[in-house]
């Protein structure tokens, strides 16, 4: 890759001799959107990117306010389609095994485990939890606030903790 003309190997090595201490990339991520922001958390142990879908006014406050989000609240997913079909069945198997052992009758615990799921993708995934600066708004409905038309496309967090 390029970094203002010379490659990424070379501004490290180039680092390196300024500060006199080796530099090494731990993690490398690549986010698409019209609008990429960025947050990094207090003392550099957590760091997030949010793609948005447009380039509007407000979209720098919005990722990152959407990326504190993420740095905060530790999303498996963007929203449910992307809950892998590993993580759905285990967490279907817990609640499962939680309700037959409540004694609750076979026939409406599938039923009951539609809203379990519910409440775990509002709970875990990034645009259906509750927004942290104001608990009443989804993530999803606090950045249709900034813009009707912008949407939140994807996210990354990188922990060194």
């Amino acid at each position: 890759s390029d970094f203002h003309g010379i490659s990424v190997a070379e501004k490290l090595i180039e680092q390196t001799g300024v500060i006199g201490e080796k530099i090494e990339i731990g993690s490398f991520e690549r986010l698409d959107g019209t609008f990429v922001g960025y947050y990094i958390h207090a003392g550099n142990k957590i760091a997030t990117l949010t793609s948005l879908s447009a380039n509007v006014e407000g979209a720098e406050d919005a990722a990152k306010s959407v990326a504190m989000q993420v740095a905060a609240m530790n999303p498996i997913a963007l929203d449910e389609t992307q809950v892998s079909q590993e993580v759905i069945d285990r967490e279907l198997e817990i609640e499962r095994d939680i309700l037959t052992k409540e004694g609750k009758p076979a026939n409406i615990i599938d039923n009951i485990l539609k809203g379990k799921m519910q409440k775990f993708y509002k709970d875990n995934t990034l645009v259906h939890q509750a927004f942290i600066k104001d608990g009443s708004i989804s993530v999803a409905d606090y950045v249709k606030s900034v813009n009707g038309d912008l949407k939140v496309l994807g996210f990354v967090r990188v922990s060194l903790t």
